[in-house]
């Protein structure tokens, strides 16, 4: 498989050396400093685009992917308002896989959260809420991977309406407390306290490898199918 890089920081690179040790070629490899490479001979022969860059560059590269007709993997986060948008492109005959985090273990800790969040429902004794600590690098906050975690607490405890960023204005928010330190890959770790116990649930990622991993499998797995994709999707749950 022919795969396009977009985005060839520390994450970019990893990517490359799994995707080539999976017997796959790298043909485009576009960062800030070459954006005109979107043009070059190597990109359009792409069978499938991998992207991880910055909120603010992340909708413009997946419509140059389009032009194209290129399929787009893209694990940027921070840039979900248009997401609509690009749902209606894929409605349209375009593929985009999206994940907040492609590592393996965060989605099947996304699961367990579904699951003990439906147990908790009907526990009103218990307060939920979510710490998540990233490298200083990360400029968004809170993380992808956090908001999928409270969006999929928000659906299935019916006293929580919304989530707030380092604040509970009321008893229907959650809070998620986000720390920035040293290089830490990715910790995650939703808690539900009350006055005589408390239930953790974390997940802690040990390096990038995983999340890299995982994307350049959603691109196997996004070369092969057709539309707007998730992990969900890819590990059948």
């Amino acid at each position: 498989m022919k795969i396009a890089l977009i985005g060839y920081g520390k994450m970019g690179k990893t990517i490359e050396r799994i995707a080539e040790s999976r017997g796959h070629e790298i043909v485009a490899r576009i960062d800030p400093f070459n954006g005109e490479d979107f043009s070059a001979s190597g990109f359009p022969k792409a069978d499938v685009v991998i992207e991880f860059t910055r909120p603010e560059a992340a909708y413009d590269n997946y419509m140059a992917c389009f032009k194209h007709n290129l399929p787009v993997v893209s694990g940027t986060t921070g840039w979900l308002d248009k997401l609509p948008d690009i749902k209606a492109h894929c409605e349209k005959g375009q593929t985009f896989f999206y994940a907040s985090n492609f590592s393996v273990g965060v989605n099947i800790f996304f699961e367990l959260n579904r699951q003990l969040a439906r147990l908790m429902n009907t526990q009103a004794d218990y307060k939920v809420g979510m710490t998540e600590v990233h490298h200083t690098q990360k400029l968004d906050a809170p993380s992808g991977t956090a908001i999928s975690l409270a969006e999929d607490l928000i659906e299935n405890i019916d006293r929580k309406d919304k989530w707030e960023l380092d604040k509970q204005s009321s008893d229907k928010a959650i809070e998620i407390k986000a720390i920035r330190e040293g290089d830490v890959p990715g910790i995650h770790t939703i808690k539900y306290e009350s006055e005589v116990d408390e239930i953790t649930i974390h997940h802690s990622a040990k390096s990038r490898e995983g999340f890299a991993l995982g994307a350049v499998i959603a691109a196997e797995f996004t070369a092969k199918n057709k539309g707007f994709l998730t992990m969900k999707e890819m590990l059948k749950f």
